[in-house]
């Protein structure tokens, strides 16, 4: 059937929500989709990339929803299979099919004090001794009170995590991991983050869950409803990473139809006295090209870059969102022979490879925030199961010095401060790289505080759709990212002009990730 005849959706963005759009209009709908992306790679944050057949997936992608429409979702383009005990020893194992998403069992944990502590941490054994028992006597006093006598208005986010967790469990292992992500003191932050990402999780339903793993079948139960997504012990991973299954969902979009241009960076949005849009982007040579009589826009760009490209828009939208602030995010990929590990809580197998996913470094005296390890993601993340994959994780602003330091200076710094903590030493090092992308946290200082303001004004542009994190300014994780998306085309099916449902995924109770008995 010819496009001429059907409505068209101009989608800024090959990221989850983007790419989620699309597919949802193909399915659904008679939209002829058209999605334009800035730069060579499919997936946005969600992408993978291959560094010389080692494969970094940018802040960590958990495939795991408390959503079942997600997951079915994910489920019918990548089925999932069980993992053999040759992969829980991160050995390479053959698949009938690249196509398929890994059973992975879950595990983070910090890194503070030379030793390893659970994440969230847990009432047990190991924190006791790691702690001591005074330390641990502070800390359950200190709980209690405030639990007593609670701060009774939240005005940052400071008080947010004092109020769960007590000031002592908060100066441990919640203050200096937050305020290296976020770059400023967490009295600065908004008690809205905390809100957002840490949802119902507290001291006692740690307590709880732990208790429930005493008596609980170990039988894989990928579905968790009954636990917290920091408590998840299993999630599906793609065979090669995030950005696998992106790119295949990419390729299923053009065989249905759908068109993507990549290299295309938007840059402008008329809209018509018909209720269309005519869309302006240019390619990497700057050449200006244009979409006319677009039915719909879905947009996951920024909301400054957004509002910035749309004509005639009220000044004081315009001043609140080019106030709107974000943290940049720079992986530095440390491949080495073995890790050092000289505290004895690591649990040690091939080259004392340690069996997290995740190790969030709690240590102050460096400035690395997380450490990926990606060898436990996939043993299909790494060229050579005998070597061990680092992913260093920091976050600056795009004026910072950091940001724009050269890769062998980042990439000395990365080796130096994974020796200094006693993780690695700096003689087993292979080889490393360095990855940069903006834009990946939507911050909420700034002038973020009047944002109900962008929010009414773009809402209030018939056929316009803000959906996933950077075009809601929202930090979701992937999933909600997809249902904004999923939600905005049904929106489209069922010609509602209410947009409030967009704005209520990640918000509503099923998806602060609580459960009622």
């Amino acid at each position: 059937m010819s496009n001429e005849n059907k409505n068209n959706a101009l989608i800024i963005g090959a990221g989850p929500a983007g790419l989620t759009a699309a597919l949802e209009l193909l399915r659904k709908t008679d939209t002829h989709p058209i999605i334009i992306e800035k730069s060579t790679d499919i997936g946005g944050i969600s992408k993978t990339i291959n560094y010389k057949g080692n494969r970094i997936d940018i802040g960590g992608h958990r495939f795991f929803s408390k959503s079942d429409i997600v997951m079915q979702w994910w489920q019918d383009i990548f089925p999932f299979i069980d993992s053999p005990e040759s992969l829980a020893k991160n050995e390479p194992w053959q698949t009938e099919s690249d196509e398929v998403f890994l059973q992975r069992e879950r595990l983070s944990r910090i890194y503070y004090l030379r030793k390893f502590f659970d994440y969230p941490v847990a009432l047990n054994k190991n924190t006791i001794v790691n702690l001591g028992f005074l330390r641990i006597i502070k800390i359950g006093l200190s709980y209690f009170k405030y639990k007593i006598f609670p701060i009774r208005h939240e005005k940052n986010l400071e008080d947010f995590f004092i109020n769960r967790f007590g000031k002592e469990l908060y100066r441990t292992f919640f203050r200096d991991y937050t305020e290296k992500v976020w770059g400023k003191p967490c009295t600065e932050l908004s008690p809205e983050w905390g809100a957002q990402r840490i949802k119902g999780l507290s001291v006692s339903k740690v307590i709880w869950h732990y208790l429930k793993t005493l008596f609980k079948s170990k039988k894989k139960d990928i579905a968790q409803k009954d636990a917290e997504t920091s408590l998840i012990a299993w999630f599906l991973y793609p065979k090669y990473g995030p950005g696998q299954f992106w790119e295949h969902v990419a390729e299923i979009i053009k065989q249905a139809g759908g068109e993507i241009i990549m290299q295309a960076e938007f840059n402008k949005l008329e809209i018509l006295e018909n209720g269309k849009f005519n869309v302006g982007y240019c390619n990497d040579n700057q050449k200006q090209f244009q979409i006319k009589d677009v039915d719909y826009v879905f947009s996951t760009t920024t909301i400054n870059h957004l509002v910035s490209s749309i004509t005639s828009v009220p000044k004081p939208v315009s001043e609140i969102a080019q106030g709107l602030m974000h943290r940049n995010f720079i992986t530095v990929g440390i491949l080495v022979n073995k890790l050092l590990l000289k505290n004895k809580t690591a649990i040690k197998t091939l080259n004392n490879l340690i069996p997290d996913n995740w190790i969030y470094v709690q240590e102050s005296e460096v400035m690395m925030g997380r450490i990926q390890v990606f060898n436990n993601w996939s043993p299909f993340m790494i060229s050579d199961s005998n070597n061990v994959w680092l992913g260093l994780e920091y976050f600056c602003n795009s004026d910072d010095e950091f940001w724009h330091y050269p890769d062998d200076r980042l990439i000395e710094i990365a080796s130096e401060e994974l020796e200094r903590i006693d993780i690695i030493s700096r003689k087993d090092l292979i080889d490393a790289t360095v990855v940069r992308m903006e834009h990946t946290y939507p911050v909420y200082f700034g002038t973020y505080q009047y944002f109900d303001k962008v929010q009414n004004y773009l809402d209030s542009i018939p056929n316009l759709f803000p959906i996933g994190r950077n075009g809601m300014h929202r930090y979701n994780n992937s999933d909600h990212s997809m249902l904004t998306a999923i939600t905005a085309v049904q929106n489209i099916i069922e010609n509602r002009s209410d947009k409030s449902n967009i704005w209520e995924v990640n918000t509503e109770k099923e998806y602060h990730e609580e459960k009622t008995d």
